[in-house]
């Protein structure tokens, strides 16, 4: 469960059936006695199939504000242990503020305000090429920078500003991780995906 058992924050639960293929996340999740759970959402994902969610509708969330899968957006230690190259997908990312919008594959928008100056749910960002990654960036820095690069990052929650989710791991370096991403400005990064824009 993230953030532990006394976490108050969205106590997000991922479970993968590696036997049927099938994804399943919880938000705000409470372990309840004889083993269940009680949660404020949850989601079935389908991963032998390239439906973003079988059954799913516009308009409907999941775990993650924008309606999207959680996990495969996980940065993961495995990977960007092995250094540029390692991350061959995709990031997740967070906001303060949205706009009242989604563009697919997300389908579902979590704000009220319609300014289209504040990014829709789904928004699809790179890191520009010409963005010189540090040398002496660490190599799990360096690798989620090229990922950055390569594959880009998909808005899908409200949270802190620019806050790349990933997955836990003792072996990460919070500290050299904090102190070289924040060395990287919104300013560095451009869209490069708005379009179907979703408002209602």
């Amino acid at each position: 469960m993230e953030g532990g058992a006394g976490s108050s924050g969205d106590r997000h639960v991922i479970v993968i059936d590696r036997d049927n293929n099938r994804l399943y996340e919880l938000g705000r999740a409470f372990p309840q006695s004889g083993g269940s759970w009680n949660a404020d959402c949850g989601a079935v994902f389908h991963l032998d199939s390239n439906t973003v969610r079988p059954g799913g509708q516009p308009g409907w969330t999941s775990a993650d504000a924008a309606g999207l899968p959680i996990f495969p957006g996980l940065a993961r230690y495995e990977e960007a242990s092995q250094g540029p190259g390692g991350i061959r997908h995709a990031l997740r990312f967070t906001v303060v503020r949205s706009r009242r919008a989604y563009i697919p594959p997300a389908t579902h928008y979590a704000s009220s305000n319609t300014s289209a100056d504040l990014p829709p749910m789904g928004m699809r960002v790179r890191l520009k090429a010409s963005y010189q990654i540090p040398a002496n960036f660490s190599t799990e820095t360096k690798a989620l920078l090229t990922a950055m690069k390569t594959y880009g990052m998909i808005m899908a929650d409200n949270g802190s500003n620019w806050f790349v989710s990933g997955a836990p791991d003792d072996r990460w370096n919070n500290d050299a991780l904090t102190s070289e991403l924040s060395q990287v400005k919104g300013s560095d990064f451009e869209v490069v995906r708005m379009v179907g824009l979703v408002t209602a």
